[in-house]
């Protein structure tokens, strides 16, 4: 008897869960950030998926602007030394970045699930001449 699997409606909530679009059990990672070859539960192929950088893009932006706050505040409050800001904003930054990188790679990887996504295309023909009807104007 085949069990029947329906696709996320949440794909966002589904992917920080770093869970499968397909049947919400299975895991979609194999290690911190590294995809599975495929759900474990119901046997979904996560091929289709190519985040790249969508997730460091989202991640450094998201955290970039409260740690250049936080980094400005430091400095005009205190006026520490430049190891300071290098003990402190660097690693609360890259701290920041990489808590981000998992949720949000698994919420894009559910959105192209759920959107059907595939490889962009070229269409050779769009700019193939109108066919005449043998008058010359």
């Amino acid at each position: 008897m085949a069990e029947e699997f329906q696709a996320t409606s949440t794909p966002a909530i589904t992917g920080m869960k770093g869970r499968c679009p397909r049947c919400q059990r299975g895991h979609l990672f194999d290690g911190l950030l590294k995809l599975a070859p495929r759900c474990e539960v119901c046997g979904l192929d996560y091929g289709f998926a190519d985040p790249a950088d969508g997730p460091a893009f989202f991640a450094m932006s998201i955290v970039a602007v409260p740690a250049l706050a936080f980094a400005l505040w430091l400095q005009f409050t205190y006026e520490p030394r430049l190891w300071m800001h290098l003990l402190i904003t660097v690693p609360l930054t890259l701290a920041g970045s990489l808590i981000l990188l998992r949720p949000l790679k698994g919420w894009l990887v559910c959105s192209q699930y759920f959107h059907k996504a595939e490889q962009g295309t070229i269409d050779r023909d769009w700019h193939a001449p109108a066919a005449h009807d043998g008058d010359p104007d």
